[in-house]
């Protein structure tokens, strides 16, 4: 595992350096689906920080036992009836899709007192097999958004197709970085494009590349696992 991370790291410095960027503006997101708590941990004693999980049952059940109190990422589909469970102990959502969901952040925050940060997850490919919103239906899908005051957009997701040479999906990168700029004009409140959450073990360095600030991964990390 400390060779895998250090390999990403390089790999993430050399695609930042190549755009201009410093390599700490990136967030690597470790993946840990499916992976035991003491194998977090032990990333986490490698300087992991940031974790990354798809379903509501993993978190409840990893929360407490995972030391050093790590930025918990939502970055899997998120059922509006699973919300109520994680709303206090996820600081970035990033699949907000729905206005259904919406309603059921701004609830719960609601009792809670707190604000829910969350992007918005965006299917740029239009993949039907993929959850999110088509790039065309974002800015509308915004604007409902905004009269929910307890929700703050901090960017958006994307998930792009499987490709064995990542350049023949850069495009879904790109378009999506362009999405964001527009969105960044517009000036909603409580919307900013703080993050762009795009790449994986297969395609980040492509994604860092169009822009992406925050990679999400798992396989790079942790090996190949059997689900």
């Amino acid at each position: 595992m400390k060779a895998n991370l250090e390999e990403i790291y390089k790999n993430i410095e050399q695609a930042a350096l190549k755009t201009g960027r410093s390599p700490e503006d990136i967030t690597l997101i470790a993946v840990t689906k499916t992976v035991d708590v003491d194998v977090i941990n032990e990333a986490i004693e490698l300087g992991v920080n940031n974790i990354g999980e798809s379903r509501v049952q993993e978190i409840l059940r990893k929360y407490d036992l995972v030391k050093d109190g790590p930025t918990w990422h939502m970055i899997g589909h998120l059922q509006t009836n699973k919300v109520k469970y994680i709303i206090d102990k996820i600081d970035l959502i990033h699949s907000l899709d729905r206005l259904s969901l919406a309603q059921e952040l701004q609830k719960r925050a609601q009792q809670h007192n707190i604000f829910v940060n969350a992007l918005i997850q965006v299917n740029i490919a239009e993949e039907e097999s993929k959850y999110g919103l088509y790039g065309d239906a974002v800015i509308p899908f915004i604007e409902e958004i905004i009269k929910y005051p307890k929700i703050k957009i901090k960017g958006l997701m994307t998930i792009a197709p499987y490709a064995e040479n990542p350049e023949e999906i850069r495009y879904v990168f790109r378009q999506l970085k362009e999405l964001s700029e527009e969105l960044k004009k517009r000036e909603y409140p409580n919307v900013e494009m703080k993050y762009l959450s795009m790449g994986m073990t297969n395609d980040y360095k492509i994604a860092i590349e169009e822009g992406s600030n925050m990679v999400r991964i798992g396989t790079g990390i942790f090996g190949r696992r059997s689900y």
